[in-house]
């Protein structure tokens, strides 16, 4: 199964070694599909399709909070930066970037429907700069009121992805390649796609430690999903789970990748 999902060359395994909350597993890096944001290592933010509300665990206690806020209609992707929360969202007037300040009042909302080309997909830079993959086949950087090119890259028929990582932007692009840039818009490494056609990768995230995971799947009415994990420092995929029914993942101490179940994490 996993030489179908994968092309090229040998795969290095490598072990992590885990320094997080011992109250822990492991770190949750995917809810139903869908990234979990670690903020440091004490706090996991997570959404949940249907819901409105960004819901937080406390790693260090298990408690679990719900932020609601009627600025947000149908939240995705989450990232924290200096004590502000971003945060995607889409309604029946357009896809947003809501800003949250850390008492989750709402600091500013950021019309992307005609900029980003996959609204639920951005990156924060640590001077605050939003990224977003636009159109004419570049990435965006949204600075307060200006916008300025901070990468070109080769486009292809589907839209990619985009994430904060080791304070610059992974950007995957389908079929061409995934990049991690630093903050001014150089490459660090460039891989090819390595995934087949019908592999559909759905959605990136970094763990607390820093380590890159990508949800993949198989299309058709019995999907079958895959994490993999990508080394920080090469791209290379270091470890992958076997190819579970459900679309929720946990990356042990040791680096592992396997199913979980997202009952016992929301858990009041």
């Amino acid at each position: 199964m996993i030489g179908r999902l994968l092309l090229g060359g040998p795969f290095v395994v490598a072990l992590f070694t885990a320094c997080g909350p011992p109250s822990d597993s492991g770190d949750l890096i995917f809810v139903d599909g869908r990234a979990v944001t670690a903020v440091g290592d004490s706090v996991l933010a997570i959404t949940r399709q249907g819901q409105s509300s960004i819901i937080l665990r406390d790693r260090r206690t298990g408690a679990v909070y719900t932020r609601d806020s009627e600025a947000l209609h149908s939240p995705h992707h989450v990232q924290e930066r200096d004590g502000m929360w971003y945060v995607s969202d889409v309604d029946d007037e357009g896809a947003w970037i809501v800003i949250f300040d850390a008492q989750w009042e709402v600091v500013d909302r950021l019309s992307v429907d005609t900029l980003a080309t996959a609204p639920h997909q951005f990156a924060v830079l640590p001077d605050g700069r939003i990224v977003v993959e636009g159109r004419n086949a570049r990435l965006v950087a949204i600075d307060g009121d200006s916008l300025h090119t901070f990468a070109l890259f080769d486009p292809a028929t589907r839209t990619g992805l985009v994430v904060a990582a080791l304070g610059g932007v992974i950007h995957a692009v389908p079929d061409r390649y995934i990049t991690l840039y630093n903050a001014n818009g150089n490459v660090r490494w460039r891989l090819p796609w390595k995934w087949h056609d019908e592999v559909f990768v759905s959605d990136l995230s970094v763990d607390a430690h820093g380590r890159i995971h990508m949800l993949a799947s198989e299309g058709g009415a019995r999907s079958r999903f895959v994490c993999f994990t990508l080394s920080p420092t090469t791209g290379e995929v270091v470890r992958w789970s076997e190819p579970g029914p459900a679309a929720t993942f946990l990356a042990t101490p040791l680096g592992e990748i396997v199913p979980d179940s997202v009952d016992h994490w929301l858990r009041r």
